[in-house]
């Protein structure tokens, strides 16, 4: 039996400049959803991205979503959704084995990667290291 695929994906209201912002007018990120053809161009578009690769019958994949849309509200990132079962290849040839795989983008350069659902403390923890680090 199959699972419905996720529900469509809100996108944050847009600023003459093409920004995000969030309610007190500070710029925020958002979520998008992108296919292999596109992915190259999205983890080039923003400053820092996290891709999620995840697919509609994975259960931490759902659990995670919620949380990824929390921090694309809260921080300044794109966040890339691709669905594995119709769009394999940018998987594959990263290496991805199991799904939620999150993979932390800054300029187009992968600066770190994690696999499995987390709680949001412990995710923003992770992207605030990546996001402070000095060593790239």
């Amino acid at each position: 039996m199959r699972l419905a695929p996720f529900p469509a994906i809100k996108n944050s209201p847009k600023t003459h400049n093409g920004s995000s912002q969030g309610r007190f007018g500070e710029s925020m990120g958002e979520v998008r959803n992108v296919t292999d053809s596109e992915y190259d161009a999205a983890v080039n578009d923003s400053e820092w991205v996290i891709v999620d690769f995840w697919a509609p019958w994975c259960s931490p994949c759902k659990a995670i979503a919620p949380v990824l849309q929390a921090v694309s509200e809260e921080r300044d990132i794109l966040v890339a959704k691709v669905d594995t079962d119709s769009n394999s290849g940018t998987a594959g040839r990263l290496g991805v084995r199991s799904i939620p795989a999150l993979f932390m983008y800054r300029n187009g350069t992968i600066v770190g990667q994690k696999t499995g659902a987390m709680p949001k403390p412990a995710l923003l923890k992770w992207i605030d290291e990546l996001m402070t680090a000095d060593d790239f």
